[in-house]
């Protein structure tokens, strides 16, 4: 059973790295038949140089005198070595122009491969939720999008070049060698197997290793990735000299698994000449032996079958040259495919269904970032939102406030109990319609390169030019904006890194009022505002959009005291839900969060 399930697993593994090749068939194709003609045309050039030595020079006939030259030009003379080299020009010139056109051919093929493969698992990450994200490091998914399909790219282009070239060279010459003489080609029949078998017990022993050589990868690469996201946090403590030993370690780290992996294959080369040299060394002593007793073997067939003695070995460095590879290339197929084996755990339903208005409800809603019924971060949320209602959510670190509204758009799924919109379950929906529905302005704001106006059209991408500034002036970003020389054109570089929190804040604010949503859910998202601005900003929200619901996660009871209820989280559960002078009333948590921050005020 065992058995059948990986015959299984791997014959769905060639059908998926084989619909890769989709667009590029062509040339996948046409690579082996290059190959083949090439191979076929190199192995003739040994032949027509030993019927010259021995037709043209020696005038004794050798095989290929006596298979194919007709039997006029049989004796030395120069018209028989003129035809003969002529020939041997244009073998070679074919056999060049054929391995052109297959390496060209090749790439066109393995860049293509390349192509479908990384939007294959750069598609598979857009699917993912944030559960299946967690799963992975962002540096890890990195190396797999782009170190790891090189590698396989690189391993695609050697299988349908020299992985057809090799084999097609090691036969076609061994066809050639027992031709010539079949008693001294036995040699290549014991050597053969020998060195083959050595090259698959270098795969079985690399494999692990290239494993762990790709996962130091991912480690240093996640080191320099932290670094660089946070030069400004390690100038202000004065953390170079940790970082950069930091970084020295996960370098040096990677250079030993590198070395470990490598070194093994580092017998190969020795390996391969060590048999060259031995079978060239008894080519040489048993053929010119009977050269000189039996005269039965000319000195030109002995000069081909050393050729071909050199090709045959040449071809079996390239396979284990390809061996390398493949070790190298298993390594990293078997981390692609956990991203694109990974199953995703939040699938929106194939339905039509819209978000028609911001109505909300929580029905007995259990949710857990590690799926297990004993560690809940939420418990037992039962919570109804009208449409059009402003919410304020406040409670400490760690209270699950973050987490409740993520379950909105279906960023998680709750473990128990269900969540609705517009009194459907959010399952229902399908995830576009679902999300375009819901604006949501996360903790963490993230700007992408380029001008003003392009981040903001995130929002809606065919907006106009007064959508785009009457967005603006309700998240107070308007007049800022103005202030730049280019005004809404101005780049912002890579992550917003020209702007300040509190004005990029409010660019994440006017990217999701463009959307026009149903429900608009801001996690702190005015937390590095002032206070004058941050009154603005909800003011726009009463006089401009009053039929969009509008969830509001703050810090500062200023923020949401004139929400329409308030709702009050502690551990996971909801405390107490009402306005602002009831809660001071009858909610101790809300009343002491409340005269803290007026105390703070005060002094």
């Amino acid at each position: 059973m065992m058995e059948t399930n990986t015959k299984n697993a791997k014959e769905r593994g060639l059908r998926r790295y084989a619909s890769f090749v989709k667009g590029y068939g062509v040339p996948t194709v046409l690579t082996p038949v290059f190959m083949v003609f090439e191979v076929a045309l190199e192995v003739l050039i040994p032949l027509l140089m030993a019927a010259i030595v021995d037709g043209g020079l020696y005038g004794q006939e050798d095989f290929l005198l006596r298979s194919v030259i007709p039997a006029s030009l049989r004796t030395g003379s120069m018209q028989l070595i003129f035809t003969l080299g002529g020939l041997m020009v244009l073998a070679a010139l074919l056999s060049l122009a054929c391995g052109m056109l297959g390496a060209r051919t090749a790439s066109v093929a393995a860049m293509g491969f390349a192509k479908n493969l990384r939007r294959a698992i750069f598609e598979k990450i857009q699917s993912f939720s944030f559960a299946n994200t967690d799963k992975f490091s962002t540096s890890s998914l990195i190396v797999r999008t782009t170190t790891d399909v090189t590698m396989i790219q690189n391993t695609f282009m050697q299988i349908i070049r020299i992985f057809v070239r090799a084999p097609m060279m090691m036969i076609f010459a061994a066809i050639m060698a027992f031709n010539i003489n079949s008693r001294l080609s036995w040699i290549f029949v014991i050597a053969i197997p020998f060195l083959l078998a050595t090259m698959l017990v270098l795969i079985s022993m690399g494999h692990p290793r290239f494993l762990t050589m790709l996962k130091k990868t991912d480690a240093m690469n996640t080191s320099v990735q932290e670094n660089l996201i946070a030069m400004r946090v390690v100038k202000a403590f004065v953390r170079e000299d940790y970082e950069k030993q930091k970084f020295h370690s996960s370098a040096t780290d990677l250079k030993k698994a590198q070395i470990h992996a490598q070194k093994i294959f580092s017998w190969a080369p020795a390996l391969q000449l060590f048999i060259m040299f031995t079978c060239t060394v008894i080519l040489l002593a048993l053929g010119g032996f009977e050269i000189i007793r039996y005269k039965t073997f000319g000195p030109g067939e002995l000069t081909s079958l050393m050729t071909y003695t050199t090709q045959i070995i040449s071809s079996l460095a390239m396979v284990s040259f390809f061996v390398v590879t493949v070790s190298m290339a298993r390594a990293s197929v078997t981390r692609v495919n956990e991203v694109l084996d990974e199953e995703l755990d939040i699938i929106g339903a194939d339905s039509p269904l819209k978000v028609t208005n911001g109505e909300i409800e929580f029905r007995h809603v259990d949710f857990s970032y590690t799926k297990d019924p004993g560690n809940l971060t939420l418990s037992d949320v039962n919570l109804r939102i009208r449409s059009g209602e402003t919410i304020g959510v406040i409670g400490g670190t760690g209270e699950g406030k973050s987490s409740l509204v993520q379950l909105i758009p279906r960023f998680y799924d709750a473990l128990n109990g269900e969540v609705l919109i517009s009194g459907h379950n959010v399952k229902e929906y399908s995830l576009y319609e679902l999300r375009e529905g819901v604006s949501m302005v996360l903790q963490k704001n993230m700007l992408f390169s380029g001008s003003i106006k392009d981040n903001l059209r995130w929002g809606c991408a065919d907006a106009s030019d007064e959508d785009i500034v009457a967005a603006c002036k309700m998240a107070c970003a308007h007049d800022f904006i103005m202030g730049f020389e280019k005004g809404y054109d101005t780049d912002l570089g890579q992550g917003g890194c020209n702007v300040s929190g509190g004005q990029k804040q409010r660019l994440c604010i006017a990217r999701a009022l463009l959307k026009k949503p149903k429900i608009l859910i801001l996690d702190d998202s005015t937390s590095a505002v002032d206070t004058a601005t941050d009154e603005k900003i909800r003011k726009a929200f009463r006089e401009y959009i009053p039929g969009t619901t509008k969830i509001i996660i703050a810090q500062r009871i200023a923020s949401i005291m004139m929400s329409d209820r308030i709702i009050v989280m502690d551990k996971g559960r909801i405390s107490d839900v009402g306005t602002h002078a009831e809660l001071m009333e009858r909610s101790e948590i809300y009343r002491e969060v409340f005269e803290s921050q007026m105390k703070g005020e005060d002094e």
